[in-house]
């Protein structure tokens, strides 16, 4: 009876250690390919993602580039992208872009976007017309606005970029930039807006949070509410959008457990909240 019930035992853990090990291969068997394109500002968010899932599926295949949030939905309307990241929702027109028809927007998180300067500036606050009339190039000296005698260098992202997009729209209310001059510089993703802020004196441009943190540039307040998540969830700061991935209908198989992951709870609560990002569920 003794060596039944010894034998009974071991059977039961060789199950339940068989049954593990199945459960792991399955988990692992997924294998595919994506293609992602588009969005800077979702670029660090789509790359730890991409870090995380691949190690857990190991037969995924997944590349990622940015080139601005309109090349996301352009990329998968021509079929060279599975995904295509954009910091609006491409179904829909917005100002200068028409819907992309026969695509789905998956939101994957909310970009909290600021208005940066270089470490040199000595304002950490300005207001909403103030911020309008020096990318409108109305106010080209920063001791205009409480800081130094001192020119002030605007830096442009390209047309097509979704922070752009989101920065004219909420923290300009639609006014204008200015995009030529000799204190106008346009860069084409969000790291060359990092570099050049972080590097020109007297420099003002736009960015989203996630670019910002351990950086030689300073996040602004508008109108003395400063870029926080905790000033987004409670509805005081106002420039931010959710962050989209585009699809050609919805999505499936490996793009739809890759679009999964990114929002699962476990990453959103997790990768996604120290990049800077906020996850969807924040936001009511």
């Amino acid at each position: 009876m003794k060596w039944f019930k010894s034998l009974s035992v071991a059977a039961m853990a060789l199950a339940i250690v068989t049954t593990g090990v199945s459960s792991a291969n399955a988990a692992s068997s997924l294998s595919g390919s994506i293609v992602i394109n588009g969005s800077s500002a979702l670029l660090p968010l789509t790359l730890q993602a991409k870090s995380e899932f691949q190690k857990l599926n190991p037969k995924v295949k997944i590349s990622a580039s940015s080139a601005g949030s309109v090349t996301g939905p352009q990329a998968v309307r021509k079929g060279i992208a599975q995904i295509g990241a954009c910091d609006w929702d491409a179904t829909k027109d917005v100002p200068g872009f028409k819907a992309f028809e026969g695509q789905i927007a998956t939101p994957v998180a909310v970009i909290p976007f600021a208005a940066i300067v270089n470490s040199d500036v000595k304002v950490n606050n300005l207001t909403t017309q103030q911020l309008k009339d020096i990318f409108s190039g109305k106010i080209k000296n920063w001791k205009d606005v409480g800081g130094d005698d001192a020119d002030i260098v605007i830096v442009n992202r390209a047309f097509g970029s979704g922070t752009r997009v989101n920065f004219q729209l909420k923290a300009l209310e639609g006014g204008s930039i200015v995009s030529t001059g000799s204190n106008v510089k346009t860069v084409k993703s969000s790291g060359e807006m990092k570099t050049n802020v972080e590097t020109t004196s007297g420099a003002i441009g736009y960015e989203a949070l996630a670019y910002v943190a351990g950086s030689k540039m300073k996040a602004l307040s508008i109108n003395g509410v400063a870029p926080t998540e905790a000033n987004i969830i409670n509805g005081k700061y106002k420039v931010w959008s959710y962050g989209y991935y585009m699809t050609k209908g919805q999505p499936t198989g490996v793009t739809k457990a890759f679009i999964d992951y990114i929002r699962s709870a476990k990453f959103q609560n997790g990768s996604l909240k120290k990049l800077k990002f906020i996850p969807l569920s924040a936001i009511k």
